[in-house]
């Protein structure tokens, strides 16, 4: 793992999120109430770019094409997509993945996201 500084912890407000490219690599940092955190920037079920997603109840992020919700802190499913009728089809082909998520280290006022 390599480790890579993508902004400074005041460009951050809590409950906001913003994407990096680090190498080759799309990351999505959050800013929650307890800490920052970040997760692969592309949602597990098509692909879609969750930096146009919505933070859900503090923890989640949505997913605006199919509005699958996942666990911002772990990455873990909590909602699979829903949105719109008829996309359980393409469940079926498409099972339930978590995000991938990285390591974050606030060191002197910096976000440190280990890649």
């Amino acid at each position: 793992m390599a480790r890579h500084v993508v902004c400074k912890e005041s460009d951050l407000s809590v409950g906001h999120k913003k994407a990096f490219k680090v190498g080759d690599t799309s990351v999505l940092v959050y800013r929650l109430e307890d800490g920052v955190y970040a997760t692969q920037n592309s949602c597990t079920h098509v692909f879609a770019p969750l930096t146009r997603g919505k933070i859900v109840d503090g923890e989640r992020i949505r997913c605006p094409l199919h509005r699958a919700e996942f666990d911002i802190r772990t990455g873990e499913v909590c909602k699979w997509a829903n949105f719109p009728p008829g996309i359980q089809l393409l469940n079926a082909l498409r099972g339930e993945k978590a995000l991938k998520t990285y390591p974050v280290l606030v060191e002197d006022g910096n976000v440190v996201v280990d890649i």
